[in-house]
C-alpha cells in the first residue's frame, strides 16, 4: 500500500519532506553530507533504499553532495525537469519516488562524466561497520 501524504509528513522532517516530496532543494552548502568523506553507502532518507556509495562521491564544489553513478542502476530513476525555466534531468528514489536532485554532464570525465548533484537532507549515511569494528583478538 502507497504511503499517504499525512505519513509522509510523520515520518520526515519539514526539511526532508520539502525536498523528498515537493521537490524542494536545500540552500547550497548547508547540508551535512556535503563534506561527508567516511566510508559507507548513502541511502533514501524517506524509504531506506542503498542509494549512493561514498567511494563514488566527489567534491564538485557546488554545495551539495555530488557522486558520478548510482550504487545501483535501478537505484534511482530519471526525468525531465522544466521548472524554475530551466530543462533539467531529475533524480528521484526509483522506490519511494522521493525527489533527490537533479544529474548533470558536467562529471568527472575520467569515470562516467555525471554529476549526481543530491540534497543532504534527501539522504541518510551508514558508515562501513567493517571499519569501526576493533580488530579480534583471536
Amino acid at each position: 500500500m502507497p504511503t499517504t501524504d499525512e505519513e509522509w509528513r510523520q515520518r520526515l522532517t519539514p526539511e526532508q519532506y520539502a525536498i523528498l516530496r515537493q521537490a524542494g532543494t536545500e540552500p547550497a552548502f548547508s547540508g551535512e553530507h556535503n563534506n561527508t568523506k567516511d566510508s559507507g553507502t548513502f541511502t533514501c532518507a524517506g524509504c531506506g533504499e542503498p542509494l549512493f556509495d561514498s567511494g563514488d562521491k566527489y567534491d564538485s564544489g557546488s554545495g551539495w553532495p555530488s557522486f558520478d553513478r548510482p550504487s545501483a542502476e535501478q537505484a534511482v530513476k530519471t526525468e525531465s525537469d522544466v521548472s524554475h525555466g530551466m530543462v533539467r534531468t531529475e533524480v528521484r528514489c526509483a522506490k519511494c519516488e522521493g525527489h533527490l536532485g537533479h544529474v548533470f554532464p558536467d562529471g568527472p570525465r575520467e569515470t562516467t562524466g555525471a554529476r549526481f548533484c543530491i540534497n543532504s537532507a534527501a539522504l541518510d549515511f551508514k558508515p562501513n561497520t567493517a571499519e569501526q569494528e576493533p580488530p579480534n583478538p583471536d
